[in-house]
């Protein structure tokens, strides 16, 4: 494929790099705001010689997302917020048994069924409970129609190098955007599973993939081997930052929020304000060195995070600062999206303030 460049929406982007990214079935149903994913995909997969099903639900088109994985096949699946709560037990089979796959949420608001209004009210349930018990995904957040087609391409090379799901977490503002997207051929390797995919024991000894564990000394082994492969993911960790030096607020933000307090802070920064900027790429493995590191090496004052919910990123930036900084949470609830002129407001207030309300 030559480098080709289109103009797409945010979904019809992920959608093209899950074929870049060599997938090969797709089971799902249909929900706003995403629902270009699943229209793609019934048109490219069968000609390229891959699968591509709707469901009757989300709970059928998590199952057949299992089993799919489980004979060693690239397999996605597609939803929106409360379809997403609908695969969660799907999905903490999927970490238990290490199956590879790509999960992609183009968030809406809720709780509920909400609305179709951007959102990123999702956060806490992709990095923090997926599904039950201690089971993680590793988690992206694309801010551009670019970095959604590489991130989706990319996320089934790591699935099947962790043997665990990944998640592109979105919202309705970049799903539903359109910008210039770059059509490029990208290296997503291909990782053999001959060593554990169900394909068949002819000539060789049967396998066996499960999550019941009976025996507590096995099922305490189990997490703690889940746990160090969440530690290894912290190699993927991706991140943005824009700091120089001198810096006294830091505004951290993720996903389509941070494309509005990016151009807030260039803004601010070209009329000689001294703001920094931090996105976090991964939502989890968390990039809290990165984040911490910063604003110890800058010596930077105040930190605020901007999100498109009434607060939940900012915990994982307490966490990850240790008390550093004056930390300040602004949150917009969905249906609320603010302007670059009212995040510059916002920095204008925490710069000029020095009794600024702290999360």
């Amino acid at each position: 494929m030559r480098n080709k460049r289109v103009l797409v929406k945010g979904v019809e982007a992920v959608a093209l790099g899950a074929l870049e990214g060599g997938c090969e079935c797709y089971f799902g149903y249909p929900i706003t705001p995403q629902n270009e994913i699943p229209e793609i995909m019934s048109v490219e997969l069968p000609p390229r010689g891959g699968v591509f099903l709707q469901a009757e639900s989300e709970t059928s088109a998590i199952n057949m997302v299992l089993g799919a994985s489980a004979v060693g096949t690239r397999v996605m699946t597609s939803s929106s917020s409360p379809g997403i709560s609908l695969m969660s037990e799907g999905f903490s089979y999927l970490i238990a048994l290490e199956l590879p796959c790509v999960i992609v949420n183009v968030m809406r608001g809720g709780p509920g069924l909400g609305g179709i209004e951007a959102s990123q009210g999702d956060y806490f349930q992709a990095v923090k409970a997926p599904g039950h018990g201690d089971g993680k995904f590793l988690v992206f957040a694309p801010y551009s129609c670019q970095e959604a087609y590489e991130l989706t391409a990319k996320a089934f090379e790591l699935a099947d190098k962790y043997r665990n799901p990944v998640m592109i977490l979105s919202d309705a503002i970049l799903g539903q955007m359109k910008e210039p997207l770059e059509l490029k051929p990208l290296k997503i390797k291909k990782i053999s599973k001959e060593g554990w995919a169900l394909t068949g024991a002819k000539n060789r000894p049967a396998r066996v993939i499960r999550s019941l564990f009976l025996d507590s000394a096995e099922l305490a082994k189990r997490n703690l081997t889940l746990l160090r492969k969440y530690q290894k993911m912290e190699r993927e960790i991706r991140f943005e930052k824009m700091a120089e030096g001198g810096e006294k607020v830091l505004v951290v933000a993720f996903g389509s929020m941070a494309r509005i307090c990016k151009e807030a802070v260039l803004n601010l920064r070209a009329k000689g304000y001294e703001v920094g900027f931090f996105r976090p790429i991964t939502l989890f493995p968390y990039p809290k060195k990165a984040l911490a590191e910063l604003v110890s090496s800058q010596k930077i004052k105040k930190i605020i995070v901007f999100e498109l919910n009434c607060g939940q990123m900012v915990e994982d930036v307490a966490l990850s600062l240790k008390g550093m900084g004056k930390l300040i949470s602004k949150s917009y609830p969905p249906s609320v999206i603010p302007f670059p002129e009212d995040l510059e407001r916002e920095i204008k207030k925490c710069l000029n303030s020095s009794d600024f309300p702290r999360v």
